[in-house]
């Protein structure tokens, strides 16, 4: 739960948000979510147990109509928000600094987040031109083999050449992107097992 709602202080707003109109649960997270512009948003674990003690307070009821809990204030719930009216003009208040501080936030880390991709996609690019110029530079044609009757048998395919290429080069990237994803150990071992699987996939291509 973001900060500005701590202390009971979304039980106050889910009250100003019905006293607009009867909701379901999951609309009163849409408005939330809308009111912070998408970059908060409550689960249904948060919003529904409020909801339910609101009930037990006498400070709303609810309807059911298909399916859903439609949620209602009540004359009790109307007055305890007249009662902290000025509380709850402090949290508008506090809640629209909290959206220009996600806001500002938000615009950080795209910034960062896009020069990161530039700098990876650079790298990896970069780290594949290398490694095909090593693996060219290192490469020539194996000579022919002569036979036991005396014909020269073909030299190995140029494919071979290329598979030795883009094997290298996807080490290097596979490498570049787990370094730079700083994955936790349970995508890491995912990684392994996809590794693995692969590998299990030439084993019987190549049987």
């Amino acid at each position: 739960m973001t900060a500005v709602f701590s202390h009971g202080r979304l039980r106050l707003y889910l009250l100003k948000l019905l006293d607009d109109g009867p909701r379901h649960g999951y609309e009163l997270i849409r408005l939330l979510e809308d009111r912070f512009l998408g970059l908060y948003a409550p689960s249904a674990g948060t919003i529904y147990p409020r909801l339910q003690r609101l009930e037990v307070e006498g400070l709303v009821t609810h309807t059911a109509a298909g399916g859903r809990k439609v949620y209602e204030i009540t004359d009790a719930g109307r007055a305890e928000l007249r009662q902290r009216a000025g509380e709850l003009a402090t949290l508008e208040s506090d809640i629209t600094a909290s959206v220009e501080d996600l806001s500002a936030l938000a615009g950080e880390i795209q910034t960062e987040v896009r020069g990161s991709v530039r700098d990876l996609k650079r790298e990896l690019r970069e780290a594949t031109r290398q490694t095909r110029q090593s693996r060219a530079a290192r490469w020539e044609p194996p000579p022919a083999r002569p036979a036991t009757n005396g014909t020269p048998q073909p030299a190995e395919s140029p494919l071979l050449a290329e598979f030795d290429q883009r094997l290298a080069a996807f080490t290097v990237e596979v490498g570049a992107l787990v370094r730079a994803g700083r994955l936790s150990d349970s995508k890491l071992r995912t990684a392994i097992r996809v590794l693995d699987g692969a590998l299990d996939g030439l084993r019987r291509l190549l049987r």
